[in-house]
């Protein structure tokens, strides 16, 4: 099927309310116009040139857990705005907003399920809600989502994508840091395997904490994962980093992540880690 044959297809679903820019995607890695249906059935990887779009937890579980298998957890309830914090808009706003255009209760989610026939919890920052910064909700979800791995006797994968913590929580939200340390100790001392994977962008608070913590590290291709800003080194060094500097193909050849795994591929990986981390585990 040519490319005018789809595009005269999905038109004929569309109504006079909705307008052709819902059609086509720009691609932020080549630039291409990609055709939406097209990208989303690929897992919104760029057909052209492979650029991993960024993706929901509602996607990443469709394209992780077997179909049907998974359920999504409840999120912890926190106090939405605990130190009543205003910029150029009240937090509980910005909260408003987020959750409206996401319809996610906050920037972090939990599924328990099966991958390929085997029992895994699952969480999921989305960079969608206020740029998956980490405050209260995201650090009880993440350690909700340890105790459910742990009741479950099953490995808990999680799949970083954030800005850093978030500043409308001040201290409370670097206070996540420690307690998400904690939790992931929880997990040790139960024997159970923590499985990170970067995607992009994965930086600040969250990157100095959870996302490098795991005990096998998987990074998405050509994602930015950083502590701080490529200017910011670049000022303070006062030399030219590397073109590559500050992605996952870089932390490879570094020795900071174990593999870098394309999205097509991440479910029979994590499928064969679990095996192998937990199967093997239990027949020693």
């Amino acid at each position: 099927m040519t490319w005018i044959s789809r595009v005269r297809n999905a038109l004929a679903y569309v109504t006079k309310r909705e307008t052709p820019d819902n059609l086509w995607h720009k691609c932020k890695g080549c630039g291409t116009m990609v055709f939406l249906k097209e990208l989303q059935d690929n897992e919104s990887v760029c057909p052209h040139c492979d650029f991993h779009e960024r993706i929901g937890p509602a996607e990443r579980f469709a394209a992780l857990f077997d179909e049907g298998s998974f359920t999504v957890l409840a999120s912890p309830r926190v106090a939405d705005d605990p130190l009543k914090f205003r910029d150029s808009k009240r937090y509980v706003d910005r909260l408003k907003t987020a959750r409206t255009d996401t319809g996610e209760p906050d920037a972090f989610l939990n599924a328990s399920g099966t991958i390929q026939g085997r029992h895994a919890v699952v969480g999921v920052q989305d960079f969608a809600f206020m740029g998956g910064s980490m405050g209260q909700a995201v650090g009880e979800a993440f350690i909700a989502g340890v105790e459910a791995a742990i009741g479950a006797r099953a490995p808990y994968i999680v799949f970083t994508a954030s800005g850093g913590a978030r500043m409308q929580e001040g201290i409370l939200s670097l206070m996540q840091m420690p307690r998400t340390t904690v939790a992931i100790e929880m997990l040790h001392d139960a024997g159970l395997p923590y499985i990170v994977v970067l995607t992009d962008p994965t930086s600040g608070g969250v990157m100095a904490a959870y996302a490098m913590l795991g005990d096998v590290q998987i990074a998405e291709p050509r994602a930015t994962l950083a502590f701080t800003g490529r200017r910011v080194i670049e000022n303070t060094i006062r030399e030219k980093l590397p073109d590559d500097f500050q992605t996952s193909e870089y932390y490879r050849e570094h020795g900071l992540v174990d593999m870098v795994t394309h999205r097509h591929q991440l479910r029979e990986t994590l499928g064969q880690l679990i095996g192998l981390l937990c199967e093997g585990r239990k027949a020693a």
